[in-house]
């Protein structure tokens, strides 16, 4: 079974918790089912959503987050490509896939990935095409303030949580049924909330989260990362 969770940073910009479920399977349906969940419970305004590549769950958020604007995973898109260079040049494929996301703005990144994919496709032509497919996915974080670019980019922030879950779960080894996972995860999962929630320092600064919103009017509510963590 998989166990997967939402995490965000709200409009204040504090992290918190937002839902967890258990299912047989990652398919769309049931990240649909997820996803409307959160809805009916009061999400709203998401602006953007980073996780995998995973079909279903990019359906998922076309479908229920209307609007949001979806970031692929940077971390989960280079051990993809790296799967397609032999592991003597894998380092050196690495880093220079990783001068793309050095740069400051979309447009020097875009032309950035153009010149790294050309010279990729003379050795390892799949990983440079997959480069190239990739772009409009892994570089929406750009369009962001430049003090959230660190935390959007990947679900890097999801694994220390996910580790802490995988860690418990492991100590159990097998559940009698979903009920009793959903418990202990959701045992993690609050203490961790109350953590974010008592914490003196903010994920985000109220300064730079205010750049989110231009108007009054038309004032998201929450910024939205998610993973998801086979159990």
């Amino acid at each position: 079974m998989a166990l997967v969770l939402a995490t965000a940073v709200n409009e204040l910009g504090n992290r918190e918790v937002l839902g967890f479920d258990v299912g047989h399977r990652e398919d769309g349906a049931f990240w649909t089912a997820f996803l409307r969940q959160l809805v009916a419970r009061g999400l709203k305004g998401v602006i953007l959503v980073t996780s995998d590549t995973h079909q279903g769950l990019k359906e998922a958020i076309r479908t229920v987050l209307v609007g949001a604007t979806w970031q692929r995973c940077r971390v989960h898109f280079i051990r993809s490509q790296l799967a397609y260079v032999p592991k003597t040049a894998q380092q050196m494929v690495a880093a220079h896939v990783r001068t793309i996301f050095a740069e400051p703005a979309k447009a020097s990144a875009r032309a950035q990935l153009a010149t790294v994919a050309a010279n990729l496709a003379v050795r390892f032509p799949k990983a440079a095409e997959l480069l190239v497919e990739a772009e409009e996915d892994v570089l929406p974080y750009l369009d962001f303030p430049v003090e959230h670019r660190r935390q959007l980019h990947s679900t890097n922030p999801l694994e220390r949580l996910n580790r802490e879950i995988g860690r418990r779960t492991d100590e159990v080894g097998i559940f009698p049924n979903a009920p009793a996972l959903m418990r202990l995860a959701g045992a993690v999962l609050q203490e961790q909330n109350d953590e974010w929630t008592a914490a003196t320092r903010r994920y985000f600064s109220q300064e730079s989260t205010s750049k989110l919103y231009p108007t009054e009017s038309t004032t998201p509510q929450t910024l939205e990362l998610l993973t998801s963590s086979p159990t």
